[in-house]
């Protein structure tokens, strides 16, 4: 009988599990899922189950305030998910077995109007907080123009950073570039390791609204076709940077929006290399697909889809938008989780 996963893995994509629920990750871990990632909305969601009032109570207790407490609850899970995943990132020498810790989602409020230099010394000044000490702990650093002002010195620092929010070429390009001078600062690269989150299904929602006339054919493959292209370039660069580590593409954003969409349409797009960041319900659609996966990464869609989507797509206008809802996204589930911590708060006590 098939075994979807073990083929999936089988063609060298590494799975790792967007989520830090205990449970999840210890199931998703027997399946073959060798790290994870978190952000806000994944917190604030396991803190509305109730299963971590005892937590909460405890650390209320301890007369902390509401920020607080959200970012210890959120280091406490993530420390979790880590020791499950710690013997990965033994086995492999560093190459795997990552949880990703996303620093604080409000330096880039629009509401707040932080200046541009107080939100890249506060990314560098949090990137060492929360990485200190960590073995197999990636900070989580957005593709905003002060994340990536501020991801040279936070390399040199000597953590390990998962770029995230990148809809586009010239972010990625812009990312791997200051990652790759802050890793030339270090004494030396044994350590060093880099992932850069290419978000894929948001392009196709954006498409569908914004560029109606593609073809059926065409429709739906625009962000299969632009995480493609960055995996391959990706792939070039580091060929010609070879570190002991593997500097790798994280697939992101793999959950299908559309009710019509295969749930393991992205999943099979970009099976064969690097990383998938698959929410729990694809990762079990996936496990009962009945499907063998084979290698698909280095195959781009028919020439003519390539050349429709590059001819009809303004790249640029695409990134702004999705850039301008990405802040947006990123920023308003911390106030959410904040506002909930505050709600458990008052309800506990």
């Amino acid at each position: 009988m098939v075994d979807p996963i073990r083929s999936l893995l089988a063609t060298g994509t590494k799975l790792w599990l967007d989520s830090i629920d205990p449970d999840l990750v210890r199931s998703n871990r027997a399946m073959g899922a060798t790290g994870a990632t978190s952000n806000p909305i994944i917190v604030a969601d396991l803190l509305a189950t109730g299963r971590f009032d005892g937590d909460l109570e405890r650390l209320t207790d301890d007369d902390h305030s509401d920020e607080e407490i959200a970012w210890l609850m959120t280091d406490k899970l993530v420390r979790e998910a880590q020791a499950v995943f710690l013997p990965v990132h033994k086995e492999t020498g560093g190459n795997d077995g990552y949880v990703s810790f996303e620093l604080d989602p409000l330096l880039e409020d629009p509401r707040s109007n932080l200046p541009q230099q107080q939100r890249v010394s506060e990314y560098v000044r949090l990137a060492r907080q929360w990485s200190e000490g960590h073995q197999n702990r990636m900070i989580k650093v957005p593709a905003t123009p002060a994340g990536l002002a501020a991801l040279e010195e936070i390399v040199a620092n000597g953590a390990t950073v998962n770029v995230t929010l990148i809809f586009s070429m010239r972010q990625y390009q812009q990312a791997r570039d200051a990652v790759w001078r802050g890793a030339q600062r270090r004494n030396d690269l044994n350590g060093f390791k880099s992932v850069y989150s290419i978000f894929v299904s948001r392009l196709d929602v954006y498409t569908e609204k914004a560029v109606p006339q593609l073809s059926p054919a065409a429709q739906g493959m625009v962000g299969i076709l632009n995480a493609k292209r960055i995996w391959a370039e990706n792939q070039r660069f580091w060929a010609e940077r070879p570190t002991p580590l593997h500097q790798e593409m994280v697939f992101a954003s793999t959950g299908t929006k559309k009710p019509s969409d295969a749930p393991w349409k992205y999943v099979e797009a970009f099976a064969g290399s690097d990383i998938q960041t698959n929410p729990p319900a694809t990762n079990e659609a996936v496990a009962g697909s009945g499907r063998t996966f084979t290698r698909q990464v280095d195959q781009l869609p028919p020439a003519a889809v390539v050349e429709e989507i590059d001819r009809e797509v303004d790249m640029v206008k695409l990134e702004a938008t999705l850039m301008e809802e990405g802040i947006s996204k990123f920023a308003d589930p911390q106030k959410r989780l904040l506002a909930l911590v505050a709600k458990k708060r008052t309800a506990l006590a």
